[in-house]
């Protein structure tokens, strides 16, 4: 390196020391703290109220919830978001409810026919009823495919009944290969009775999905000892011996079994909303900031016997949705963005993110558009001064050093990652992740175990979750953190779209 070369650089770094740092943002006011707080508290008390019932997707409080949340934006002076002129608020999401009834699975071999007793067999579908025969007489061949998806029969396998031992891990996928090969059912064989009671503790309750991704599906189950009963025990020891040799290349079978198998659901279809509203950005076509929490609860969740059964979710979610609104409000009444500022109230969270998913799938405007997106889940469990948890870290270069310098000017230390990170995938954030949104989860609620934890073992998903037990100074730390990052993120002047990002 040359000497003058070597001059000028030494010549930057001095001026860079000299530099004035970033400035932090301006400090609240006590009084003002005071005014946020109990904003905070009267959305959260009234989310949170037994009038909500637990806010429950397809019930009358979930229907209250969702009504309030519309006629709350409005008074923030939000404008519609679903670029639908014929529905202002709401995003239709349309559900299916199921909860299994009535099971019964038949074998046979020759004129011999064995009911298999509820403590060795379960059978689960999503219809109203479903019934499935198998074997010599029927037209339909039992088919044994061992530990393989009977792939290798390819369009040979539509129309039957496949039968397949289990092998924890890949059961699932192999099940809806068999499927997708048109199986008229799948008999699934399980070691003992101990598994099929952890089964049916997952399968035999009420389950709620996406009607648009229902699996038309009859799955049966038995357990080993069971079916070797009706088959014969040195027979079905030796076709075990024969797929564990093969695994996974095992040639399947038909089997000379009659197999009868039907189930009956109770099935109800209904539609619940995402709310989502806007402040409209002064720059067309420079991108979207997006703000999401999820609305829904459990609705009544306490053992029969307690008084008190409804799972109020003060925390989980009112808090998400009362900071939301105060975001909104606060962002309504400073300087226009100039990027599109939206805020959604996202639906049926707790059964498996079902509304954002829905959200994601059929978007009111291009979710490549969007520079980030901020979900708030569970805000008001941490004191001021506590820890952010960042959910989301690492997975966007750009939005990690906006919102690492924003902590930084509001003095903010970080949280313990390890336990952040194990929160990715449980939250609404994670489906728009999967859809190539930056989306991240800024909460010191999930800062320390010492926070979380106690939380966890109290008053998570439980009755005790009610507004009295809330905790407001870290979610007033949180929002405040939030308002600097949408400010900073919804300026293309400070925050130019990335060239992923198409406006």
């Amino acid at each position: 390196m040359s000497l003058s070369r070597a001059l000028a650089l030494l010549l930057v770094a001095l001026l860079a020391a000299c530099a004035p740092a970033a400035p932090r943002p301006a400090s609240v006011a006590p009084e003002d703290r005071a005014a946020i707080a109990a904003r905070l508290e009267a959305d959260i008390a009234a989310l949170s109220s037994d009038a909500m019932a637990g806010r429950k997707p397809g019930t009358e409080g979930g229907r209250e919830t969702y009504a309030w949340i519309e006629q709350r934006m409005g008074e923030a002076g939000l404008v519609s978001g679903t670029n639908d002129p014929g529905s202002y608020w709401r995003l239709p999401v349309d559900l299916l409810s199921v909860t299994p009834e009535s099971a019964e699975l038949v074998l046979g071999q020759g004129r011999r026919r064995v009911v298999v007793p509820t403590e060795d067999a379960a059978v689960f579908t999503p219809r109203r009823r479903a019934l499935a025969f198998g074997g010599p007489g029927t037209g339909v061949p039992v088919v044994f495919v061992g530990y393989g998806d009977g792939s290798v029969l390819g369009d040979a396998l539509a129309g039957a009944v496949a039968v397949m031992l289990a092998d924890p891990g890949r059961d699932q996928a192999r099940r809806e290969a068999l499927f997708r090969q048109r199986a008229t059912a799948v008999l699934t064989i399980l070691p003992d009775r101990d598994a099929l009671a952890a089964l049916r503790a997952r399968e035999d309750r009420p389950r709620l999905q996406l009607a648009s991704e229902e699996q038309d599906h009859l799955a049966a189950y038995i357990t080993d000892k069971a079916f070797a009963e009706v088959i014969g025990a040195r027979r079905w020891a030796g076709w075990k011996k024969e797929a564990e040799a093969g695994d996974h290349a095992f040639a399947p079978l038909e089997l000379n079994l009659s197999v009868s198998i039907e189930a009956t659901s109770d099935r109800r279809e209904f539609a619940s909303q995402n709310i989502i509203g806007m402040i409209p950005g002064s720059v067309p076509g420079s991108g979207a900031v997006l703000v999401l929490g999820h609305w829904d609860h459990l609705g009544e969740c306490g053992p029969p016997e307690a008084i008190d059964r409804i799972c109020n979710g003060a925390a989980d979610n009112a808090s998400g949705i009362a900071m939301m609104l105060e975001l909104a409000r606060r962002l309504k009444a400073g300087p226009p963005p100039a990027r599109d500022v939206y805020f959604l109230a996202t639906t049926a969270e707790e059964p498996g993110l079902l509304g954002i998913r829905a959200f994601v799938k059929n978007p009111p405007f291009p979710l490549a558009s969007i520079v980030a997106a901020f979900n708030l889940d569970m805000m008001a469990v941490a004191p001021a001064g506590s820890p952010v948890g960042y959910i989301g870290r690492g997975r966007d270069a750009a939005l990690d050093d906006v919102v690492l310098a924003a902590m930084g000017n509001r003095g903010r230390t970080l949280g313990d990652q390890t336990l952040a990170d194990s929160f990715l995938q449980r939250q609404d954030g994670w489906a728009l992740v999967q859809a190539g949104v930056p989306a991240v989860l800024l909460s010191s609620t999930y800062g320390t175990r010492a926070i979380l934890d106690p939380f966890i073992a109290s008053r998570y998903h439980q009755p005790s979750d009610e507004v009295e037990g809330i905790e407001l100074g870290g979610a007033i730390d949180d929002l405040l953190l939030h308002e600097d990052l949408i400010r900073t993120l919804a300026d293309p002047q400070k925050y130019p779209a990335p060239a992923k990002t198409r406006p």
